[in-house]
């Protein structure tokens, strides 16, 4: 089967049934493939099919939906890209996964023209906007979504095989660079079983999705809840917690799936208002919950399974922990999922000892394909497996195992920062930062947050006579940086401690910050330097 087969065959068994509701809007599972058909006759149309790439610059929206599968059923590979991404690093993305069709929406639309001229691959731009900026109006390049819509062109069967490519998700590196993490339909196949064998998802599941379908947590909602003919309730954000409860309430949701962020806001609301009767589940990702947030939620929604996973975008999911083994490991990030096998390594690549450290190694049918156009990364983290022609990944990680199986998660190898179930590279942010006038050096590292996972944290020193202030720097930083990349804490400092090589010392600088932070807290109210 392939992904696209996940709505195809839910509109055959239950064409009736809810797939999507999107505000005020429901879409039936016929309703939701008979779009997504007119999509993949208009990609088809324009000579978009198999080997091309359909790239989306959207909202959460119907239209982010239909272009997904209108992309798939025209036998071409999709990437969905954070809408908060900045015009400099969404060249480059669109220049390196070389998209042939891009989908964007009205709050993207003043940037198609930009795109046009700095992509020489796009060749089809479809624009879900009720305005198109004037100097694209006669381009035959572009054409308004609700044109696209009426065509109602048929589309031509497409021979794909199951290890055609699906998707590229970008995320991003430990060079600064975003990369491309390749998924096959076999390995989103084998993802959305292993994870719907779990949680046990059912044609009478409701699932509310608030976070970024450029996100894969985001993403595989849909997923999840089409292989069995669930329904979707799309969100933008939780921006609005109030708005998101009362929706839970009023469609009868049975599953919710989290971030830290989401679940601390929560816990802070009134208590009133996690009246949620319907709710079969919690998902958490991105970044381990604490302790008290756990025996908090569970005091409040007591007759809710709270499930912890653990994850990387190169296999989708690693482990999940069963809601029963809350109270005896806490700590841990569980089991591996079904079909999956995981082992721990040293650093000659040999397999450790139960309760010894080392990097864990995953294997299975959900390990992906690679990086986009990085053969020498790709090389670095998927290595040849224990059988002929197999694919392992070794996800830089660090982790224990007990004698019962569980894993706990130690750290990164890497200085990739995951805050808010996002990765965020410090190279990234910190060559924003070196954009500005005065800036000496600039380092970035992850703070513990109970909230986030990890806080963003920069630390500078600036130039003689420069009078930047952190205030400054935030505000330079929320104009070239996506919301979860800017730094939550900005400190100044009259010089960042440096290795003898003269590279700068990022495990001093973390010493030295918990160290203030220790005495700031032994003597409320003194401000030290």
């Amino acid at each position: 089967m392939l992904v696209h087969h996940l709505l195809e065959e839910s509109a055959r068994r239950c064409p009736d049934r809810a797939a999507l509701v999107c505000g005020e809007r429901r879409r039936s599972y016929a309703e939701l493939n008979s779009e997504a058909d007119a999509l993949a006759g208009a990609l088809s149309a324009r000579r978009i099919g198999r080997g091309d790439r359909v790239a989306l610059y959207i909202d959460n929206t119907a239209e982010a939906v239909t272009g997904i599968f209108g992309a798939l059923k025209a036998g071409a590979t999709f990437s969905l890209l954070n809408p908060s991404t900045k015009l400099n690093k969404l060249l480059t993305i669109l220049n390196n996964f070389r998209a042939t069709a891009l989908i964007v929406d009205q709050p993207r639309a003043a940037l198609v023209n930009a795109i046009l001229s700095s992509v020489p691959s796009l060749r089809y731009v479809v624009a879900v906007a009720s305005a198109i900026p004037a100097e694209l109006q006669t381009d035959s390049r572009v054409q308004r979504w609700s044109d696209a819509m009426a065509a109602r062109i048929p589309h031509p069967y497409i021979a794909i095989s199951k290890d055609d490519l699906a998707m590229v998700i970008y995320t991003s590196g430990s060079t600064g660079v975003a990369k491309g993490v390749m998924a096959a339909h076999a390995n989103v196949m084998a993802a959305t079983t292993s994870i719907n064998a779990y949680l046990r998802n059912t044609q009478d599941d409701t699932i509310i999705n608030v976070l970024p379908l450029s996100f894969d947590y985001g993403l595989y909602q849909l997923f999840l809840a089409f292989q069995v003919g669930a329904c979707v309730i799309l969100e933008r954000s939780f921006a609005y917690p109030a708005h998101v409860l009362q929706r839970i309430r009023q469609e009868g949701v049975t599953g919710f799936p989290v971030v830290p962020t989401i679940l601390s806001l929560l816990l802070h609301g009134q208590r009133d208002a996690l009246d949620l009767p319907s709710l079969r589940y919690i998902t958490n990702t991105g970044a381990a919950l604490p302790a008290a947030h756990i025996a908090r939620i569970r005091e409040l929604l007591p007759h809710v399974q709270l499930f912890s996973m653990y994850g990387l975008t190169e296999c989708k999911r690693v482990s999940y922990l069963p809601p029963h083994e809350l109270d005896r490991r806490p700590t841990s990030i569980g089991l591996p999922i079904p079909n999956t096998e995981v082992f721990i390594v040293d650093a000659e690549g040999q397999r450790v000892a139960d309760g010894e450290v080392g990097e864990l190694v995953v294997r299975g049918p959900h390990v992906m394909r690679g990086y986009w156009a990085d053969p020498q990364e790709t090389a670095k983290r998927f290595r040849p497996g224990p059988m002929p022609g197999e694919t392992v990944l070794y996800t830089g990680d660090l982790v224990r195992r007990d004698s019962d199986g569980f894993l706990y998660f130690v750290g990164r190898m890497d200085d990739i920062i995951k805050s808010r179930g996002e990765k965020v590279s410090p190279k990234e942010v910190e060559a924003v930062v070196y954009g500005l006038d005065g800036v000496v050096d600039a380092a970035v590292i992850g703070v513990p947050d109970d909230v986030l996972g990890s806080a963003i944290a920069l630390f500078v020193s600036l130039a003689p006579g420069s009078t930047l202030t952190p205030r400054q720097i935030q505000a330079h930083c929320q104009k070239q940086l996506e919301n979860f990349m800017v730094p939550k804490v900005i400190e100044v400092w009259p010089s960042l401690p440096k290795s003898p090589q003269g590279k700068l010392d990022k495990r001093a600088i973390a010493e030295r910050f918990q160290s203030c932070r220790a005495r700031q807290a032994a003597v409320p109210g003194k401000e030290l330097p």
